[in-house]
């Protein structure tokens, strides 16, 4: 497998990095060009810098990294930001146009400009796939996380359309939606706020980075191959304790779901 990986020096990037290396898979780790200034994380083969929100450098570097895997079979859009914390009366527009940009238009230019190649991908026989990386709050809704939200229950929208249009091309395309994962900027939270949050999950445990990379790592294998336009949580049953997580957790909580 030939995988491009978006946001891979994140926390949970950087495990589907690691994941998808591990099963034999040759990575292009793509991240801002400052975050892979010490290249590829662990298990990636090529580093490639761009950023999403720029359409000619985003094509650039699909380019670039297509190039160096020979083709690709699998593209993980997991990059995203969570960056602005206001309620939605008060949330600047400034900071919505950033958020969007990066986790909706960012995902969708990132499927964009590698169609070409999981298109070729198919005709020689493979069987490509795209993950787009959403969140549980797509569907829980999060307070003062207005932008980020709504950019990540967009994502669903974009690859339901994307399944109905290229499923015929033989390109599976499918969601995720982790919920409360043990990034560094969640196991950084206060003691106290980390178990009020933790107490809404019904498996009683924050989520490690892996069990969303074998997931995704899953999907993009031969055992989903009848998997398509589909939307699978990876969130320890959160979604089924919505009510309890509407008031929201404290309002100085930014758990990272990206």
């Amino acid at each position: 497998m030939r995988a491009l990986v978006t946001g891979a020096c994140g926390g949970i990037g950087r495990a589907i990095v690691a994941e998808l290396a591990g099963a034999g898979a040759a990575v292009a780790a793509c991240d801002l060009p400052a975050a892979l200034a010490d290249g590829p994380p662990p298990g990636g083969r090529h580093a490639v810098g761009f950023d999403v929100r720029d359409a000619e450098m985003l094509a650039a570097g699909v380019q670039e990294a297509a190039g160096a895997l020979g083709g690709l079979d699998a593209v993980v859009a997991n990059a995203g930001v969570v960056d602005t914390i206001h309620r939605a009366e008060r949330f600047p527009a400034e900071a919505w146009a950033g958020d969007v940009e990066t986790n909706l238009t960012g995902a969708f230019l990132l499927a964009r400009a590698a169609f070409p190649a999981l298109e070729a991908a198919a005709r020689a026989g493979g069987a490509p796939a795209i993950v787009f990386v959403s969140s549980a709050s797509a569907e829980l809704g999060l307070p003062g996380q207005v932008a980020y939200t709504a950019s990540k229950a967009g994502l669903v929208g974009l690859a339901r359309t994307l399944a109905a249009e290229w499923g015929a091309r033989g390109i599976r395309v499918n969601v995720v939606m982790p919920g409360l994962i043990a990034t560094p900027k969640v196991t950084a939270l206060p003691a106290a706020m980390l178990a009020t949050m933790t107490a809404a999950v019904p498996l009683g445990r924050v989520g490690a980075p892996e069990d969303v990379a074998r997931t995704i790592a899953f999907l993009l294998g031969p055992g989903a191959a009848y998997v398509h336009g589909q939307v699978l949580r990876i969130d320890g049953g959160l979604g089924l304790s919505a009510t309890s997580l509407a008031a929201g957790p404290p309002r100085s909580a930014r758990p990272e779901q990206v």
